[in-house]
This record gives C-alpha cells, sequence and structure tokens, in this order.
C-alpha cells in the first residue's frame, strides 16, 4: 500500500444497567479477538450517525436502544500493525468515542454474523484483556476517560 492514512471512525462504550461494558467477538479472527462496537464514517455521514449505524449493524442496537451520555472531544487516533493494513483501513483509525447507556434489555444486542459471532457483557477490568494487544492502549484509556469502574457486588 502506497498511500498513508488514517481511517476516520466511531467507537461506542455501551453500558449495561449494572454497569458492564458490551464486546462483541469479531468473526474470523484466530486469537478470539473481542472489542468494543466500532467502525468507519463513511462519506457525509457525522461520527454519531456511524455510531448508530455500526450499532445496527454489528448488534441490531437501534437508536432507542441505546442512550449517549457524553463523548470525546478530540479523534483518538491508533496505528494497526502493518499485517491488518489495507487499503479500506490504511494505517490505522481516528476515532470518536461514545459512552452509552443501553436502554433495553441484553436480549436485543443480535451479533449480525457477518463481522461479529457472539456478544458479551465484562466489567472495566476485563475489557482490555479481552481485546487484541494493539487496541489495548486505547481501552484502558477509555477506562480512564469515561471513569469506568468494576461493579461491586455478585
Amino acid at each position: 500500500m502506497t498511500d498513508a492514512f488514517f481511517r476516520a471512525g466511531a467507537g461506542a462504550v455501551v453500558l449495561d444497567a449494572s454497569g458492564r461494558i458490551l464486546v462483541l467477538k469479531r468473526k474470523g479472527v484466530a486469537d478470539q479477538a473481542w472489542q468494543l462496537p466500532q467502525g468507519g464514517i463513511n462519506a457525509g455521514e457525522t461520527p454519531i450517525d456511524a455510531l448508530y449505524r455500526e450499532l445496527m449493524e454489528e448488534a441490531g442496537l437501534t437508536r432507542d436502544d441505546v442512550e449517549v451520555i457524553e463523548s470525546t472531544e478530540e479523534w483518538w487516533v491508533y496505528e494497526l500493525p502493518v499485517s491488518y493494513r489495507n487499503a479500506k483501513v490504511g494505517w490505522g483509525q481516528a476515532q470518536r468515542w461514545f459512552l452509552c447507556r443501553l436502554r433495553t434489555s441484553h436480549e436485543a444486542v443480535r451479533p449480525d454474523q457477518i463481522e461479529v459471532t457472539d456478544a458479551d457483557w465484562v466489567d472495566a477490568g476485563e475489557l482490555v484483556g479481552r481485546a487484541t494487544a494493539f487496541r489495548q492502549p486505547t481501552y484502558r484509556r477509555l477506562i480512564e476517560r469515561f471513569r469506568l469502574t468494576t461493579p461491586s457486588g455478585p
């Protein structure tokens, strides 16, 4: 690939009523990688529109299913490992992140079976450990930025 670019994207930290975080299992990834819902911003789309589209595409969640609580003001940039780079994603992503609250039941989450094969709910302490190495710094930063904590109790 001769052009170096970073794809614009939007990502979601979706919390349930207990403060657990929605993670999605990527299809066809050897290391059983789990990630937060996220994806690229299409031409003419705003970051918030991309957020809602990605939540629908990957997890079957509608605008009515989630409430946006806050977002990052700045774009967070990360580089992909060379083996993950391609003409679609470039060298990495520049993302806006949104903290969301699930307004419905867990049953509303329906992985698309195209990009995502499964969904789970984890606490902040588990989030980083479920992610691939190149996503871990961003997820640590999200935990700090959105003040995510491990829920107490059973």
